[in-house]
């Protein structure tokens, strides 16, 4: 109960007030003071909620930029808070930095829960192709006798046919098992290797899905936001996703 109503007169009367009262005593808006005493991603995530949180629409919008919009937004941005380019010359490179990120995790969103929507489908060359290259990857020493077989138990799939157990994930989930299958081959023959233990063994591909999940999980609720602020310094694309993973 103190709580919300704590939250309901900062928000409505108290920031207005302290941020009046900083601006007076510093000279500069609370963006400018953030980039002054902030840093990596920190700086953005504090930057992100001074924009949400603003009463300002141009500063509220500017969360919601398209990445080719970025320059005109802090061009926006500036003339709303009155600040020169030229007494603060640092503060337009700051901005574009931060919602360049803003803007790329939003976007980066949309790109994976896009390829988890589309569904394994076993009559799509590009699937099936990728499919084996999984197996080719995981088990290079021994041939796939038939598309449809028990040795898909080998690498931890539960059923003679693969394809479904990439409900949940969709392409997601293959695609992250080839990811690192192919740039971790070393370590992913390791761990193959250890799921086949008679006591603390596991199923290696529904386990590579299941981490498919739980990242997808974290991207969604946003608990990702400060990894990728830290980790990438402008863009964050399916790549850094896959890196993550």
């Amino acid at each position: 109960m103190f709580i919300s109503l704590w939250e309901f007169f900062y928000g409505h009367f108290f920031r207005f007030w302290m941020k009046w009262l900083l601006r007076q005593m510093t000279g500069k808006c609370e963006l400018q003071r953030i980039f002054d005493t902030c840093v990596g991603a920190q700086r953005t995530h504090k930057i992100e909620n001074s924009l949400t949180y603003s009463k300002n629409k141009v500063l509220q919008k500017a969360t919601l930029v398209v990445q080719s919009e970025v320059d005109r937004c802090v061009d926006d941005i500036m003339k709303e808070k009155n600040i020169s380019p030229e007494k603060d010359a640092s503060f337009k490179i700051c901005m574009k930095a931060c919602l360049l990120q803003i803007s790329g995790y939003k976007q980066l969103y949309l790109d994976v829960e896009s390829v988890r929507k589309r569904p394994y489908d076993s009559d799509n060359l590009q699937h099936e192709k990728l499919l084996l290259k999984l197996w080719d990857l995981l088990m290079p020493t021994e041939k796939l006798k038939a598309r449809i077989s028990k040795q898909w138990a080998d690498i931890g799939f539960q059923g003679d046919d693969p394809k479904t157990d990439f409900r949940g994930m969709g392409m997601l989930g293959l695609i992250n098992l080839v990811y690192f299958s192919e740039n971790y081959t070393s370590e992913a023959h390791q761990i193959l290797s250890r799921s086949n233990h008679p006591k603390l063994g596991y199923s290696y591909a529904i386990v590579g899905i299941n981490l498919t999940e739980m990242a997808y999980s974290l991207l969604k609720s946003e608990a990702l936001k400060l990894h990728l602020y830290n980790f990438v310094p402008g863009v964050p694309t399916m790549e850094h996703f896959h890196q993550f993973y």
